[in-house]
């Protein structure tokens, strides 16, 4: 089940640890696309990293079960 709003549960966690490496896996990808070399400069790395990872947990923060940005949950009953 999805969190509800301000809340997180470990599966959003887990998700944002995988969207953190992948993007740290593009960026070394594209870096060395880019300058034809395999240069691991690991301070931009980390940078994409975490900030790709604090992105993704603050949408999940700030969506409700139903993936609505800043919507209270609806309650049936």
């Amino acid at each position: 089940m999805n969190s509800s709003l301000f809340t997180l549960n470990s599966k959003d966690w887990i998700k944002g640890l995988v969207v953190a490496v992948l993007t740290a896996v593009i960026t070394v990808v594209y870096s060395t696309i880019q300058t034809g070399t395999l240069v691991l400069d690991w301070k931009s790395i980390s940078i994409a990293g975490i900030s790709a990872a604090l992105a993704y947990i603050t949408k999940n923060l700030l969506t409700n079960s139903s993936d609505q940005f800043l919507t209270k949950e609806v309650t049936k009953g």
